[in-house]
C-alpha cells in the first residue's frame, strides 16, 4: 500500500468499530482514495471469533492526498447524526483530534495538512 514517499495516517474513533466501518465505507467510495485505506483489526481475544476493527490506515503522500482525505473526512463528519470523535495519528506519533461537535471543514483540511507538513511535533 505504501512506498518510501508515502506517510501512513492512523484513524481511530472514540465510538469504536461501528463508526470506523462507516468511515471505511465512505472513504473507499472516494475515487481518489480507492486502494489507499485499509482496516486494521485488534488481536483476537480469547472467546472471540475475530479481531475487532481497531483503526483505519490511510496511505497519503505527494499529489494532494492529505487534502483529499481531509475533504472527505469533513464531508463524512458533517453528515453524521451523532457526535463523532476521531484521532488521526501520523507514523511519528503526532496527532490531532477531531470532534464533530466543534469541527469546521476548513479547520480539518488545515490541521491534516499541517500534520503532514510539520517536521517536528508541536510543543
Amino acid at each position: 500500500m505504501t512506498d518510501s514517499a508515502t506517510e501512513q495516517l492512523w484513524i481511530r474513533a472514540a465510538q469504536g468499530a461501528d463508526e470506523l466501518r462507516s468511515l471505511h465505507d465512505w472513504l473507499r467510495r472516494d475515487d481518489a482514495l480507492r486502494g489507499q485505506v485499509e482496516p486494521v483489526h485488534a488481536d483476537v481475544e480469547p472467546g472471540q471469533m475475530g479481531g475487532v476493527l481497531d483503526a483505519l490506515v490511510v496511505a497519503v503522500g505527494s499529489g494532494g492526498m492529505g487534502a483529499v482525505l481531509a475533504g472527505s473526512l469533513s464531508t463524512w463528519i458533517s453528515q453524521r447524526r451523532s457526535d463523532v470523535k476521531l484521532t488521526v495519528t501520523i507514523e511519528d506519533g503526532r496527532k490531532i483530534e477531531l470532534d464533530a461537535k466543534r469541527v469546521d471543514p476548513q479547520t480539518v483540511i488545515r490541521d491534516i495538512a499541517r500534520l503532514l507538513d510539520e517536521q517536528e511535533p508541536p510543543r
